[in-house]
């Protein structure tokens, strides 16, 4: 038996913007993403009997096709044609349906370590690959660097190096539905990828007025909490706040660790809420 934990980390959108609706259903999207260090821990054993088991205990897992970490772990054995027993724990500390991609990042990270503790060496193009067939997230976490996302959110490129900053997440416990945000959102004649502007910054100033979340406007229908939230972070000294992705989590810009931890102390006071100041990676 062979054991080992890896950290799965979350993620922010700084900007999201929805360009179309495409034929198969997917949007078009443009995102400007960023990884930070609230993690879900996953522990991956092999060997035992042949099969993929998945252990939660924080949560209720879904059964079969609708456990993506489940799936990630079998797409990585069907497309190594590998027949081995794994036993994958995950010790949740990403909140569920909260806009961070938690269940995108718990499959990349199986899919990364399993690379790892078989020794195969497969390239980043084949895991992408597997990556996309399980969801438009998980690529990103492939990625591992903060990225420029265009299509469905699988084509991916680097982004130059962001300001120095720190970010503060606000989560009031609000369960979302990205599929409901989804087909709620109104959509005129699609954008132009070329027709936004670039996601060029140098200093906090440029990336907070960068911020820009396209989804916000239909989760606020259903939950306005979301904008007071907002004004609170702003109230707390946050140089800019965002919805990440489709919410209902809210992020502040802060200039460093010490004035997010600030923030996030005056904020508990107030709320029961996940109030979790966070570097990037």
């Amino acid at each position: 038996m062979l054991t080992k934990k890896f950290k799965a980390p979350a993620k922010i959108n700084l900007c999201l913007h929805i360009l179309g609706r495409l034929e198969n259903g997917y949007h078009e999207l443009a995102m400007a993403m960023q990884r930070v260090d609230l993690c879900d821990d996953i522990g991956i054993t092999l060997g035992g009997p042949s099969g993929v088991r998945v252990v939660c205990p924080e949560i209720q897992l879904a059964e079969g096709e609708e456990n993506i970490v489940a799936q990630a772990a079998k797409l990585f054995f069907q497309e190594t044609h590998i027949d081995l027993g794994v036993n994958i724990v995950i010790n949740k500390r990403i909140p569920v349906a909260a806009g961070l991609g938690g269940g995108s990042s718990d499959a990349a990270t199986v899919l990364l370590g399993l690379n790892e503790l078989l020794e195969l060496d497969l390239d980043d193009k084949q895991l992408l690959g597997m990556g996309s067939r399980l969801g438009a997230d998980v690529p990103f976490f492939i990625f591992q660097q903060p990225a420029w996302a265009t299509g469905i959110g699988t084509e991916l490129k680097p982004l130059p190096v962001l300001p120095n900053v720190a970010y503060l997440l606000v989560n009031p416990g609000i369960a979302v539905s990205t599929a409901d945000v989804y087909q709620s959102l109104q959509l005129t004649k699609g954008g132009e990828l070329a027709n936004l502007p670039r996601f060029s910054v140098v200093t906090r100033g440029d990336l907070c007025a960068a911020l820009h979340n396209d989804l916000e406007s239909v989760t606020l229908q259903q939950f306005s909490l979301i904008a007071e939230i907002k004004q609170q972070l702003l109230d707390q000294g946050a140089l800019g706040a965002l919805m990440s992705g489709s919410g209902a989590t809210v992020f502040g810009v802060y200039p460093d660790f010490a004035a997010a931890s600030k923030a996030a102390s005056e904020l508990l006071v107030e709320k029961d809420w996940l109030v979790c100041p966070v570097r990037p990676v």
